[in-house]
């Protein structure tokens, strides 16, 4: 078998990983050779894996960022979809108000699709959620939000409620505000059963004021 001189160079190549060859072909200008002819050949390399590397990483950083599009547009959609249902629950969360020449302070609600009054304000100073219910004597306190307020139990007193007779206490809150309109020195109770944090504005708030009623607005007025 005749022997072919060894190019140190071209075996240096072969031994590195990233230098294997796909296939070979026949040198430029050099007609197609047989098998086992010995004659000239181009080897064609392969492509290094380092060299193919950077489009998986391109694929799995194409793929990471649509899920992370997904997640904050479902996370959008969930804010919106929140805020949607809190309008539709409390159309009144930025009390519309206003002082006449005359000293009259006046507010103006919007009727919830539940076809009550529920709107923001605040008592003693701390933000609160009321819901307007003109059958109530007092204001009524739910316990747990009574306690983050500050406020301290009166003596025990028996209620009548939509739930039955409970065992309320009574309280008097500095300031009671609703938009333009406070009331100071405001007789209240405070209810262990009520749940939630909504505060039922009673008529020892509402009997201080005047409010019409026309279609699903309402117009409160405090006269100085």
């Amino acid at each position: 078998m005749p022997a072919y001189p060894i190019d140190r160079n071209r075996a240096k190549e072969l031994r590195r990983p990233e230098a294997a060859f796909c296939g070979t072909i026949p040198g430029p200008g050099s007609p197609p050779v047989a098998a086992g002819t010995g004659e000239s050949l181009t080897r064609i390399p392969c492509l290094p894996l380092s060299m193919k590397q950077p489009h998986h990483s391109s694929k799995r950083l194409g793929f990471g960022m649509i899920v992370a599009a997904w997640v904050v547009l479902l996370g959008l959609l969930t804010v919106l979809f929140g805020n949607v249902l809190e309008t539709q629950q409390n159309p009144n969360r930025q009390v519309q108000g206003r002082v006449l020449d005359n000293g009259i302070r006046e507010v103006v609600l919007q009727r919830n699709r539940s076809g009550h009054y529920v709107a923001n304000g605040r008592i003693n100073g701390q933000p609160v959620r009321f819901l307007l219910d003109t059958g109530a004597t007092t204001v009524s306190i739910p316990a747990g939000l009574a306690g983050s307020i500050g406020l301290e139990r009166g003596r025990p007193q028996l209620a009548q409620t939509a739930n039955g007779v409970v065992t309320t206490y009574a309280t008097r809150l500095d300031s009671v505000e609703l938009g333009e309109l406070s009331v100071d020195n405001v007789r209240a109770n405070i209810n262990p059963g009520m749940r939630g944090g909504e505060v039922l504005l009673g008529m020892s708030f509402l009997k201080q004021l005047e409010f019409t009623q026309r279609g699903d607005t309402l117009t409160i007025r405090q006269y100085p």
